[in-house]
């Protein structure tokens, strides 16, 4: 395989009609159900599975037998599903396994804090930067991912049968997603590798490969204590605060003074490979463990340890208050003691820590034995388990450092993320056997779901090649067994 033919494909292709059609794509408002509950009502999802699909059917003819379908069950999202058997060359025994390529196109919901130009729904592209939401995260799979099936094919490479699965509901924590598996179980098989584009970088110098996934739980938090408003001068010192009571409670799951979470149930022993992993990541990106961050000026992170940050973010449980409702807005707030409370909680939660007994765990602790007999109510609203990297097989290594040297000119890094893709754990307990390849372009400053979220063009481009020589590599192992 020709490494230079690949990469110039792959990034020609990336500025011919890619970058073009996620610029379309960006402009298409489909939230995740979550965030709209009338997602079929508005269409936008289906305008972002129609675009994808339209693209992806005009490439397929490249591919012998090659398939699409968009599957759609009763009552929930659609799920685009591509299925390209086995392309091979002359004189090759070939193999019968299945590569499943994965990525998500539903969205995360706007957010405020855009600069001026820019904007969810606004695509900019600034140098090497696609500006809007969904471009990174995680738009640019289904591209990516015909992208380097595309280069194989234009150097006659052959390749194992590849499944591509681009569901709609991940960012509401990929509660679809099972359905369409088990419903697809035949189809699918049984995939000896998995490949994820829907993670992040720890820059944009090299490679990196995600070694774990945090799960997570959460919900709604409502703490009441009056039926109604009444005057704070009245009642301040007779009826306690329901913002209060609510901190109160809060500080049963963390400390105020150092955001660490107490309960020694949402914590597991951190497996020594990640420890040191964790070390060589901090050692490589140094200060920009956390200098991504846009903070204030003077503030500082929680801590000075770098590698203390690093397994703050992907080995520990932390808690973030996403949300808030019962207080009116600052220039409509009269002096009244308000009925009730409430947060929107996201706990992070350790990646062998089952999400469902960290769900059930937290809504006990929050409710058990409420201040003043306050009504306190915890609606929980998701919960996902986290996800450990099975050890990777020695050709994979070997693949993984070559391209990294190919395409980014640097070794391979390896780090745990702090975010979730529940579809890991999902084809984890599945497919045991599997291994996988997680990796993405979420790197500094890119900031996916918050404001100003961009793609890093040269990187989806890198990562486009590097799943070609990754599959290309998977067929020459596979065809030796």
């Amino acid at each position: 395989m020709d490494t230079s033919r690949i990469t110039s494909f792959v990034s020609g292709l990336w500025d011919a009609e890619i970058v073009p059609q996620l610029v379309e794509y960006i402009r298409i408002p489909n939230k995740s159900p979550m965030f709209d509950a009338q997602w079929r009502e508005h269409g936008y999802m289906d305008q972002a599975v129609t675009l994808m699909e339209t693209w992806a059917r005009s490439k397929l003819p490249a591919f012998d037998g090659a398939t699409l379908e968009v599957v759609r069950l009763e009552g929930r999202t659609p799920l685009i599903y591509i299925d390209v058997p086995a392309q091979g060359m002359n004189g090759d025994k070939g193999t019968d396994e299945t590569v499943v390529l994965y990525g998500h196109l539903d969205k995360q919901p706007e957010m405020t804090g855009w600069a001026d130009d820019l904007g969810p729904w606004t695509p900019v592209i600034k140098g090497d930067k696609l500006y809007g939401r969904g471009g990174a995260d995680d738009g640019y799979a289904i591209f990516g991912s015909l992208a380097a099936l595309l280069a194989l094919r234009d150097q006659g490479v052959p390749h194992a049968r590849c499944v591509i699965l681009i569901e709609a509901c991940e960012e509401s924590g990929s509660y679809d997603l099972p359905y369409y598996v088990d419903h697809l179980a035949d189809r699918i098989g049984d995939p000896a590798l998995v490949v994820c584009l829907d993670s992040g970088c720890g820059n944009y110098d090299q490679l990196w490969l995600t070694t774990s996934l945090r799960g997570m739980t959460g919900g709604n938090l409502t703490v009441q204590v009056l039926e109604e408003g009444v005057h704070s001068g009245d009642a301040s010192g007779v009826v306690p605060s329901s913002f209060r009571i609510l901190r109160q409670i809060l500080g049963r799951l963390e400390d105020p003074a150092t955001g660490r979470i107490l309960p020694k149930e949402l914590y597991v022993e951190i497996p020594p490979q990640r420890v040191e992993q964790a070390r060589r990541s901090a050692e490589v990106l140094g200060t920009a463990v956390y200098d991504k961050f846009p903070f204030v000026e003077g503030m500082t992170p929680v801590s000075d340890d770098l590698t203390e940050l690093v397994l703050n973010r992907t080995w520990r449980p932390q808690l973030a208050v996403t949300g808030v409702g019962g207080m009116p807005p600052l220039d409509s707030a009269g002096n009244v003691l308000r009925p009730k409370t409430a947060v929107k909680l996201s706990l992070r939660v350790p990646p062998t820590l089952s999400g469902a007994e960290a769900g059930r765990f937290l809504k006990q602790l929050l409710e058990k034995d409420p201040p003043y007999g306050a009504k306190v109510s915890f609606a929980l609203e998701k919960d996902g388990s986290g996800w450990n990297a099975p050890a990777l097989s020695p050709w994979l290594e070997e693949a993984v450092a070559q391209a990294s040297e190919d395409y980014f000119g640097q070794p391979a890094a390896y780090m745990g993320e702090g975010g979730s893709i529940p579809f890991m754990g999902m084809l984890g307990e599945k497919f045991p056997k599997a291994q996988f390849l997680i990796t993405g372009v979420l790197g500094p400053h890119s900031n996916a779901h918050g404001p100003n979220e961009f793609l890093h063009i040269p990187t989806g481009k890198r990562v486009s090649m590097l799943v070609a020589s990754v599959v290309a590599r998977h067929f020459q192992e596979a065809a030796k067994a």
